[in-house]
């Protein structure tokens, strides 16, 4: 192991160690939100109901994921019992249900608070009835007389303020200082009935886990006939299906799974690198003309010998004018000037300049100046543009 990778395994480990402390140190926090969620095992989730659920209807209920919009749709059923506890239910979804209860099906809707078609269906108004601390949910029939339940956490209070002739109260808030309130009211509807109940929270783990709360929930549940049952279960209580959800659901198991994950990230990102072969940097060739041109240039200038680079210049000239403009360059005379000014449409003193300074170029005896090089240079510039 090289140095850099005990570094990282340091603070690695230092990182896991304070997490393990922090963890090991963290009170657990109930989350008392109302939440009603089939895999919650928090207060008021409804996992305990799930697991029971079952046996209560003795193994005939059927939990359906989908919308009763989208089930009925696809589904022809007999007579049989609809459950609805406490989930948000599209209007279609609730005017296939009362459809379904007006042919002969019994519908049970736990929800504290009742969507308006329900409500104008069935004939009553519900609202905010208590504002109490403690609750005590009875049923009005004799025979469940000693059947009760205390609600001492976040009761929400909520009942019915009217309801029409006909409808019959089948449970009731009771409180000390004031007068019972009805909270669970059965309807008929067609050739079914509708039972209502205002306060879900029965059905919770905080209070089926308590002794004897049980029996209040059987008692409600006895209103419904012996035949099937279906629980839409669909929304915000829809089972989970994700093949992780046991590891996240349990705290030890889902940070045993992060270390895991961050353990194996940290292997591969240090085996790669370790195992990675160094790629060579391969330099472009380098165009060295220029740089050669540069030298011989500075190599004319610092001997000074302006002659043999005007003769150069000359000789590369006149062979540019043989080749592209197809001039005959062994007579350097008058014709010539004039040949070379039709063709580049130069002024004629600027050739004939031009030739005079070419002659002295070729001429081994003249005696030329750093000036003339510069001017020769250009003036056959300037002609061959």
């Amino acid at each position: 192991m090289n140095k850099t990778f005990k570094i990282y395994a340091l603070i690695f480990i230092i990182i896991m160690v304070i997490l393990a402390l922090l963890e090991v140190n963290k009170k657990e926090v109930v989350d008392w939100r109302k939440n009603f969620d089939v895999n919650e095992k928090s207060p008021f989730g409804l996992f305990v109901f799930n697991q029971e659920v079952k046996d209560l209807f003795k193994n005939n209920l059927k939990k359906i994921d989908v919308t009763a919009y989208d089930y009925y749709n696809q589904n022809k059923k007999d007579a049989h019992n609809i459950l609805v506890i406490e989930s948000d239910i599209d209007i279609q979804s609730w005017k296939k249900i009362l459809d379904e209860v007006y042919k002969g099906s019994d519908a049970m809707l736990i929800m504290s608070k009742m969507p308006k078609e329900i409500s104008d269906s069935v004939g009553f108004y519900d609202s905010q009835i208590s504002f109490e601390d403690n609750n005590v949910l009875k049923l009005t029939d004799k025979k469940y007389h000693n059947d009760f339940i205390k609600l001492d956490k976040f009761p929400s209070g909520r009942g019915f303020s009217y309801i029409k002739p006909g409808v019959q109260a089948l449970g009731k808030t009771v409180e000390a200082e004031n007068t019972d309130q009805a909270n669970f009211i059965k309807a008929n509807f067609g050739k079914g009935k509708i039972y209502i109940h205002c306060e879900p929270l029965f059905l919770t783990n905080y209070y089926l886990l308590k002794s004897g709360n049980t029996k209040y929930a059987q008692d409600v549940f006895s209103y419904l006939d012996d035949r099937e049952t279906l629980w839409f279960v669909e929304s915000n209580t829809k089972e989970s299906r994700f093949f992780m959800r046991f590891i996240l659901g349990n705290p030890a198991l889902k940070y045993a799974w992060w270390l895991l994950l961050g353990g194996l990230i940290l292997f591969i990102f240090f085996n790669a690198k370790r195992k990675q072969r160094i790629v060579p940097i391969l330099e472009p060739l380098k165009n060295t003309s220029v740089d050669f041109v540069k030298s011989i240039g500075n190599l004319y200038l610092q001997e000074g010998d302006f002659h043999d680079m005007m003769a150069k210049k000359a000789q590369y000239f006149l062979n540019r004018v043989r080749l592209d403009l197809l001039i005959d360059t062994q007579n350097l005379d008058e014709e010539f000037a004039k040949k070379l000014q039709f063709k580049t449409g130069k002024n004629i003193e600027t050739i004939n300049e031009a030739v005079v300074l070419i002659k002295e170029a070729q001429n081994p005896y003249a005696s030329v100046m750093k000036e003339d090089l510069a001017r020769m240079n250009k003036l056959l510039d300037d002609i061959l543009k």
